[in-house]
Parts: structure tokens; sequence; C-alpha cells
């Protein structure tokens, strides 16, 4: 379906060619005509299938076909500053031929700025839970004339505990609105959300059961001590554009970046350890190309938009399939293909039995030529710890770092897909 299908206002076709769209994906053909209509909408759909401009562009018709301006008139909520961040960007790019404005609300950051933004009159706030209710009490966020709000990863603001804090925003709001709500699952407290905050919705799944069609996936067996020593050698030897590698701690995934940062490569990180500047710029770098790999924990894993992502690596199996599907859901983006490598250990037989069944096949397993897969695990000390200097999860200490000319993707052309 073409865009021009929609018969969206003339003035946001400009944002549309500006954003390089051309034919609506799945999850936007079932979503943007309803939402045009006024409907309540629960929309299920995978990452990567283009969700946000489906709430966007109707945001943005109807705030541009009348009514009151310079006040906030539309409401998204979600769960995390980066994806907060990520649809502003949208909203900027969709906007471009209006004179709409948007903010982002979140904490982590000083306040004023975003109190000015909203001085200043923005239309559109995009915000976290928290910070925009302390906006709100200091009476600098003002609700009353919002008509569309926005739910987004619904189960994922559950997962952290949010969902009080949304129950009361969603009081807060006229109860005259426009609302979609967007979930990649609906546990028992996000389906009561929805019955208290949606009337007579429409509901759109796009099958978020299983993983997009666009990935290759591929097991790696390995003892847990060799994680770490697989780890370098499948960057070494595997043509990537960008890496996204996934680890289970903040701790761990701080770890693996300085081992990966060793042997040579371009390394950041994103962590809830690290501080609002320090993510911003780790996701700027990793976006632009600066680093060709960023070592994440489940924080990543939902909603960021990251095209350029070629290969999505899990050093730590994840806990749930669910969170298996969004963390690969990284890569193989828009149509892209991409590959998921999993590092997998004996106690991850179980996960990986559900996840074959989930896709109704086996998942191939891999090994590297010549890796020695049976080096042992380093010496424990008399203490029974581990030897100084060794890795808290068993990884092989690296070897001491290359040249950056050496090997890495130094020296490998992106793979052409």
């Amino acid at each position: 379906m073409d865009f021009k299908q929609f018969q969206l206002d003339p003035r946001l076709m400009q944002g549309v060619q500006k954003a390089g769209y051309e034919k609506a994906t799945p999850i936007q053909e079932a979503a943007i005509p309803a939402a045009l209509r006024g409907r309540d909408i629960i929309g299920t759909a995978q990452t990567g299938t283009g969700k946000t401009a489906a709430f966007v562009l109707p945001i943005l018709n109807k705030l541009i076909s009348g009514g009151q301006r310079n006040v906030p008139r539309a409401l998204i909520v979600t769960p995390t500053r980066e994806l907060a961040e990520q649809i502003h960007d949208v909203i900027k790019v969709l906007s471009a031929g209006t004179k709409l404005k948007s903010v982002t609300i979140y904490g982590g950051v000083g306040a004023n700025p975003q109190v000015q933004a909203l001085r200043n009159g923005a239309e559109i706030i995009v915000a976290c839970p928290g910070r925009l209710l302390d906006l709100i009490a200091q009476g600098h966020a003002k609700m009353a004339n919002i008509e569309l709000l926005v739910l987004d990863e619904a189960d994922r603001m559950f997962d952290m505990g949010f969902l009080p804090d949304v129950r009361r925003i969603v009081k807060a709001v006229p109860e005259k609105r426009q609302t979609m709500m967007f979930s990649a699952t609906f546990p028992a407290d996000v389906e009561l959300l929805a019955k208290q905050a949606l009337k007579e919705p429409q509901k759109i799944a796009m099958g978020i059961s299983k993983p997009a069609h666009t990935v290759a996936h591929a097991l790696y067996p390995v003892p847990q001590h060799l994680k770490s020593a697989l780890l370098l050698e499948l960057l070494k030897r595997t043509d990537t554009n960008s890496v996204l590698v996934f680890t289970r701690t903040k701790h761990r995934a701080s770890r693996v970046a300085q081992q990966i940062e060793r042997a040579g490569f371009k390394v950041t990180s994103l962590h809830g350890d690290r501080s609002q500047g320090q993510r911003q710029s780790a996701l700027k770098g990793f976006k632009s190309g600066h680093h060709d790999i960023m070592v994440a924990t489940d924080i990543a894993a939902r909603g960021l938009d990251i095209e350029t992502v070629s290969h999505v690596i899990n050093y730590d199996m994840p806990d749930t399939a669910d969170a298996y599907i969004h963390r690969i859901g990284r890569t193989g983006r828009a149509q892209r293909t991409g590959d998921a490598f999993t590092l997998v250990t004996d106690e991850d037989k179980d996960m990986i039995r559900i996840l074959e069944r989930i896709m109704g096949a086996e998942l191939k397993r891999e090994t590297l030529e010549e890796f020695d897969y049976k080096a042992p695990a380093p010496p424990r000390s008399e203490s029974g710890g581990r030897g100084r200097g060794a890795p808290r999860d068993g990884g092989r200490p690296p070897k001491p770092a290359p040249t950056p000319k050496s090997y890495g993707r130094n020296r490998l052309a992106p793979r052409k897909k």
C-alpha cells in the first residue's frame, strides 16, 4: 500500500518522503486507517516493522487538522529514555512540513530544559512515567488538552514496575480521548490496563510469536569458561557491519566490552550503570559507525531502531523466549537480512527446546574450526576463587591487544546481503 493512499494531510508527505517511506509495512497498513478514523487500538507487532510511524502519522494528521496550538495535545508514554528519544526523532522527521513541536521528558537529566520546552508550546510529549508524573505534580506538564494517548511497549513498562505510574497518568488525562496501546505480550496486568484505558479497541496483531523471517539463527555450544574467547574469535572471523552483543548483567556488559576493546575493536556499552550522557553518546557512536560493536543488557533489546545492525550475538542466553525475540529483533530490520548468534552452555538446553518449538525447526549448531574447545578453565586460588586476573564468568583472559590493522572489522568489508 502506497502512503498516498492514506490520504494524509499534504503537509505530512514532505516528512514521509524525507523518511524514505514508499510502501507501508503490514502494521502501518492495518493501524493507520483505524487510527485516522479515531479508533482506539491495541497493537502487537514485531520490532522493526514500522510501529512508531503507525501511531506518529495519525497523531500529526490530527494535530495539524485543527484545534488549539502550543499546548500539549498528544502524549506518548514509553519505558526507556532511549526509546523516547527514538520516537522523538521519528516525530521530528515526519513533522518536517509542519510547525508542530515535541518534547522528551525523562529522568537522569536536568528538568529545566524539559520545563522550558513545555513553556515554549510543545504539542506532543514523549515521556517516561516517573519524570512525567513529577512535572504534572509541579504544574509544568498540563494534561487538560490531551486528545491522543499512546502507551508504547506496555509489557516492558510492566516488567520495569511502571504500571502503577501508568495508571496514574491515564487518570490524569481527559477521559474523552483516543488511546493506542502497543505491547508484544499481554500478561494479566497489561490486559487489565487495556480494559481500563481503551474503549472498544480495534485489535491488530502482526504475529509476535516468531522471530523475524529475515534473521538467520545459529547456536554456538561452548563451555562456560570459554565464552569470552569464543566471542572474540567470532568477531575476528565474521564479516560484519555492526554488532550488538547482549549480556545478562550490567557488570558483565562492562567487562565484556573491556575484553573486546583490548582485542583491538571499536566498542561501546549500554547498560543501567551508565549516565544518561554516556548512554546517549554510546548510541550516537554506534549508530554513526564510530563504534562497530555495542555490548548491552536488555535495556537495549526493546524498540531501539538501529537499522544497520548486521549481527546480534547473545553472549548469555536470555531468560525468556520473548526476550530472545526482542533481542534478535535488533537485526534483520526493515526487510534487511541479519544474523543472530547465541553462545550456549549445557544450562541453556531447556530454553533452546522452547525456541525450537516456537520456530518449528531445529536451530543450527555451529563450531569454529581450530578453536580449542577443550582448553582448561583458569586455575582457582587456594581460597577457592579464580586465579588473579581471570574473568569472573570464567572467560579466558584475552590475548595481548593486536594493532587495529591486524584483524577485526578494520580488515573486513561489510558483508553484502
